[in-house]
């Protein structure tokens, strides 16, 4: 067996990358999270029930 020629490893690096910021990419731009971040406004004391104050 004899080893990889270096423009098959480069390739293969450059690949790898590729589909490491693709699936980054997908994950945080085209598919987001249902509920946005709070705000600094929205604590948890704004949505605390009523019968505990």
């Amino acid at each position: 067996m004899k080893p990889l020629s270096d423009r098959v490893v480069i390739v293969a690096l450059i690949a790898a990358v590729g589909i490491c910021f693709a699936l980054a990419f997908w994950t945080v731009r085209l598919h987001p999270s249902g509920e946005p971040p709070l705000q600094w406004r929205q604590g948890p004391s704004a949505l605390a029930p009523t019968f505990l104050s």
